[in-house]
């Protein structure tokens, strides 16, 4: 049915701008879509090959689990306990070496990168103003946006996180071609720092800001403070909006599973790598403190989410993610001393809390698997 009516939507499409036919042509994001964007190259040298344990894969995946991970489309499946590789699994097209879209998992490492640039000097604080780098928040309810509302999903501006809606604000953030004239001409909704509201504008907005803080790209500044440091094995890929353009912050990272299980560690490690303190662990710990303050749409206190990243408590376990569409996860269970890392196609329509069903699955295979 939809067949018939593209030619007349191309129609629109063109009317209302590229993007939009970017959007009805691809129909859907694709955690390979980096082969259809301009991309920033996040350099790498001297990787360190993670070391796997004694036990590396003598248990297979559990047979309860197995179903639905292949139903869902799982690409790769890697644990990490006591800093070894104790399993790693790839289906279909998946590989050691295949790099695709973190999606949303993208902010946790915005969030990242706005501690290290508070511990460069580049950036005061978290309760500086949003206006003191980028100028268009300078007037109106704009000029009271704070980094820290930003990175807790608290800014109050005015966004539609649908990703169906080849005409929203999301598809035009994903497909267009000038994401600083999007998010800078955006309105205010909400007064600022009270509400929490899961918006990928605000980490789109701390990426401009970065830049514009740093005077470097976010794939230069992740590449020089942790790409290098932690010895990623490949070079990651961060799509941009055009070329020479800005990345896209919220999302479209593109990295191996287990470079992704290297940032999980180094979370785990509260930003020590091998010895060495790279991020304030006091930054880090306040990272993967939920923002209390804040409201959430049924007037509850905040206890799931931190500075861009998701926090859980499950079967007594206090467990930080990065979470990304489709089910890309980075989950860190530091009393277990386990990193697990999910990539692929799809995840469950199902919701439990804030997360998709799929997420608690993949918790107790990664338990079982490290155990």
């Amino acid at each position: 049915m939809l067949k018939k009516f593209i030619p007349f939507l191309l129609l629109v499409a063109i009317l209302q701008g590229c993007y939009v036919g970017k959007t009805l042509l691809y129909q859907k994001a694709g955690i390979y879509d980096y082969t259809i964007f301009k991309n920033n190259i996040v350099a790498t040298d001297a990787p360190h090959i993670l070391p796997t344990s004694a036990f590396y894969n003598q248990k297979s995946f559990p047979d309860n689990i197995l179903p639905l991970a292949e139903k869902l489309k799982t690409t790769a499946f890697v644990v990490i306990k006591n800093d070894s590789l104790i399993f790693e699994k790839y289906w279909n097209e998946g590989s050691d070496s295949t790099i695709s879209n973190s999606f949303s998992m993208a902010k946790s490492l915005v969030g990242l990168l706005i501690g290290f640039a508070i511990q460069d000097g580049y950036i005061k604080s978290v309760d500086q103003y949003a206006c003191e780098f980028l100028p268009e928040f300078s007037h109106g309810c704009k000029k009271h946006i704070r980094i820290r509302d930003l990175l807790t999903m608290s800014s109050g501006l005015a966004w539609d996180e649908s990703y169906v809606n080849p005409f929203g604000k999301t598809a035009k953030a994903y497909y267009g071609r000038n994401l600083y004239k999007q998010m800078t001409q955006l309105k205010v909704a909400q007064t600022p720092g009270y509400t929490f509201r899961y918006l990928s504008a605000s980490t789109q907005i701390l990426g401009l800001l970065l830049t514009k803080a740093t005077g470097k790209s976010l794939s230069q500044y992740l590449s020089e403070k942790l790409w290098k440091p932690i010895g990623a094995e490949h070079q990651a890929l961060w799509s941009v909006d055009r070329k020479g353009g800005n990345e896209k912050a919220y999302c479209c990272f593109n990295a191996t599973a287990r470079d992704y299980a290297k940032i999980g560690l180094f979370g785990l490690h509260e930003g020590n790598w091998k010895g060495k303190q790279l991020l304030s662990g006091e930054y880090i710990k306040q990272s993967f403190t939920p923002a209390s303050n804040l409201s959430d749409k049924d007037g509850n206190s905040v206890d799931f989410y931190g500075y861009q990243w998701w926090i859980l408590n499950y079967k007594n376990l206090k467990i930080n993610m990065a979470c990304g569409l489709y089910g890309q996860y980075i989950i860190m269970i530091p009393q277990k001393n386990v990193v697990i890392v999910r990539l692929g196609h799809k995840t469950s329509d199902q919701y439990i809390g804030n997360y998709n069903a799929d997420v608690y699955s993949y918790i107790d295979a990664g338990l079982s698997l490290a155990e």
